[in-house]
């Protein structure tokens, strides 16, 4: 008589052997967020300098992802509880559109981050911190490179506490979008992520940021234009009374920047603009009246009587370790804004990534010198041609 044949199924080897692999699976399963959160936890603490921590982490192994809910980093020598960085909920997930391209990558969107920099917690150096350090940490909870990256009602802040009355600005309503960060696509061309981000400033302003970037370089390509537009000017008033005592009654503060950067080398400017603005007149000690009465001559000077704006343009350019400013350059545009012709409010579409990389790569000898400029003059004398068809 064959007593294997008359036993119960559950009591046969080899269902023992595959319901002990279901609950070992279901075991893990349960215990991998734990698994995920402990790793990240460990990770966190051994960022020189800074401490940080995961609240819950979420599985969902159906589309290959995880969500991180209540992570924060602050530094270490922080008095504030404020935190520094603060993500309440981070979605890290396979990117399944680039599987079908060859490549294994993630996306990230985020909800409500908030990233608050405190003067005086961040002013504080320590022999063992290091920005570099925290950003690699953060990058190494993601097993995955990241093609893919959103940002939906953000938050960007900067804080001084010690100054009277205290200074905040902020940046709300941040939208971002970063695509083909590891260039899945578009490996043909030069800048190939498209980057775009648009928010509310301070005062009541709107801020966009456009252009392309390259992330798979050691110093990342890129070629960025910024605007900010219709911002309150008494939004400001925190932060000019205390640093050059000045107050707004009324005005429209707006900037306006474009930025290229090729091989380490950045060239761009950046051009602030205050418009049907009125000083504040407080009665001061006599020092601070003369010092009003200075600001507020220099302001009826300088600025363009038509479009009652005041406004100056400020040229950066050169290796990314050593940036220059040209003071005269700079002069040269207030009085050319208030007594020549006004600057429009907008970006003036006149630094490309191909000048940035031009000059990142400019030849010393002196006779490929004079040839580039006779080539430079060639090509504009051909744009302006075109201009006037």
């Amino acid at each position: 008589m064959n007593n294997s044949a008359s036993r119960p199924f559950y009591r046969k080897k080899k269902y023992q052997i595959t319901a002990f692999v279901i609950l070992l699976l279901i075991a893990f399963r349960i215990y991998l967020p734990t698994l995920v959160k402990n790793q990240i936890n460990k990770t966190l603490a051994t960022i020189p300098g800074y401490y940080g921590h995961v609240e819950d982490v979420e599985i969902n192994l159906y589309r290959g992802a995880y969500v991180l809910n209540g992570l924060y980093l602050n530094k270490g020598t922080a008095k504030t509880q404020v935190k520094f960085l603060n993500f309440p909920q981070t979605d890290i997930s396979i990117e399944w559109k680039s599987i079908l391209k060859g490549k294994i990558v993630s996306e990230i969107i985020m909800a409500s981050p908030e990233v608050i920099y405190i003067f005086e917690d961040q002013k504080q150096k320590t022999s063992d911190a290091d920005v570099e350090d925290w950003t690699k940490a953060l990058t190494n909870i993601v097993p995955i490179d990241i093609n893919h990256f959103e940002i939906h009602k953000g938050k960007l802040a900067f804080v001084q506490l010690q100054a009277e009355p205290n200074i905040d600005l902020q940046i709300t309503k941040l939208e971002m979008y970063a695509d083909n960060l590891r260039n899945v696509a578009s490996v043909d061309k030069t800048l190939p992520s498209p980057f775009k981000a648009t928010g509310v400033s301070f005062g009541n302003g709107t801020i966009n940021i456009d252009g392309n970037i390259n992330l798979i370089k050691q110093i990342p390509d890129m070629d960025l234009s910024l605007a900010l537009k219709s911002a309150d000017a008494t939004a400001l008033n925190d932060l000019t009374n205390h640093y050059v005592g000045i107050d707004f009654d009324k005005g429209k503060f707006e900037l306006y920047s474009e930025i290229a950067i090729a091989d380490g080398y950045l060239k761009g400017y950046i051009k602030p603009l205050l418009s049907h603005s009125k000083l504040i007149g407080k009665e001061d000690g006599i020092l601070e009246t003369i010092w009003e009465g200075f600001v507020g001559f220099f302001k009826f000077v300088l600025k363009n009587q038509r479009t009652d704006t005041l406004a100056l343009k400020i040229p950066i350019e050169g290796d990314l370790k050593e940036v220059k400013t040209s003071s005269w350059a700079t002069f040269i545009s207030i009085i050319q804004n208030g007594w020549i012709k006004g600057f429009k409010g907008e970006t003036d579409n006149e630094i490309s990534f191909k000048d940035a990389f031009r000059d990142a790569n400019k030849p010393t000898d002196k006779k490929e010198l004079r040839k580039e400029r006779r080539e430079e003059r060639k090509e504009k004398r051909a744009e302006r041609r075109e201009q006037r068809k």
